[in-house]
């Protein structure tokens, strides 16, 4: 409908993208709006704030997931859930006044990919954390690019990492997780997930200018 606004997932490099997937609030058709060097993925919504539910969430993540299996996809610079533009108009002065840094973005995770690794303690366990924290950095530092640290929300979370991986680099990080669950699997449960976005390793505010 002509009053549909634009709910946008990520930035690419500019390509051609339809895809055959659900997105958030059930949306049929995702396609891409382009801005000289760059791609938008976009679907259509007719709300400015849609619901934060489970199946929406679940929705934007495929939705990346899908555009980063593509073979013309190399890198995406993935958007925060519920950025929604009103109409294409704003949402292409956005990729115009931020083109320097989405192109300097998409060079630096081009080849890339997001993974995480959550290690929790079984129960009536004892553990030195610290000493697993610093031999699970040193196997998985030779395979990834750059590791992010996230909170330790839980009493029984020894490790809650995000890793940037070179697609290269794959399956030698997977061979490394399996030995790290092959050495812990008897105290830790493993929670390795992924590949994601790299959202925690793009820097990088984007307001939406409605």
């Amino acid at each position: 409908m002509a009053n549909d606004h634009l709910y946008t997932y990520g930035v690419i490099e500019q390509t051609d993208v339809e895809l055959d997937i659900d997105g958030v609030d059930r949306a049929e058709r995702l396609y891409t709006v382009d801005y000289r060097t760059l791609s938008a993925v976009v679907s259509d919504i007719d709300t400015l704030e849609p619901d934060e539910t489970d199946e929406n969430i679940r929705a934007h993540d495929e939705v990346l997931q899908t555009v980063m299996e593509r073979g013309d996809v190399s890198a995406v610079v993935p958007m925060r859930f519920g950025m929604v533009f009103k109409s294409v108009r704003p949402l292409k002065n956005v990729l115009r006044s931020s083109r320097s840094v989405l192109s300097k973005t998409l060079r630096d995770i081009d080849g890339t990919i997001e993974l995480g690794l959550k290690l929790v303690a079984e129960e009536d366990v004892t553990l030195d954390r610290e000493a697993i924290r610093e031999d699970v950095s040193d196997r998985l530092d030779g395979v990834s690019l750059e590791e992010s640290e996230n909170g330790l929300f839980s009493d029984r979370l020894v490790l809650n990492c995000s890793y940037l991986v070179s697609r290269d680099d794959r399956e030698d990080f997977d061979a490394a997780i399996a030995e790290i669950e092959s050495t812990y699997g008897d105290s830790l449960i493993v929670q390795y997930t992924g590949p994601w976005a790299p959202y925690n390793f793009v820097d990088i505010e984007i307001g939406v200018d409605r």
